[in-house]
């Protein structure tokens, strides 16, 4: 896991929102902010964000970025949680 704050990255609606968007497969960045409807510097600032906690992956094709979610830490995160769901019988 990144020592980026990831909980506070999770925190925010229109972050989770591209999360979301991006676990049926890649997207590029038009795509993305086409259907959050916010602008590009807006849409930028939450790929930045989400970049620097590792969540997601940007992969360059052509004239397009496209980003996907970075699983591997989802899973070491679900992994960390679940030590403190106490003792199963």
């Amino acid at each position: 896991m990144s020592d980026s704050n990831i909980f506070k990255v999770l925190a925010d609606k229109q972050r989770r929102d591209i999360l979301i968007m991006l676990k049926n497969g890649r997207m590029n960045a038009g795509e993305i902010a086409e259907r959050l409807g916010v602008t590009p510097a807006a849409l930028s600032y939450h790929l930045k964000m989400l970049k620097a906690a590792d969540l997601i992956m940007e992969y360059k094709q052509k004239n397009f970025i496209y980003y996907e979610i970075n699983t591997s830490v989802f899973e070491e995160l679900i992994l960390w949680i679940g030590q403190f769901g106490g003792d199963k019988k």
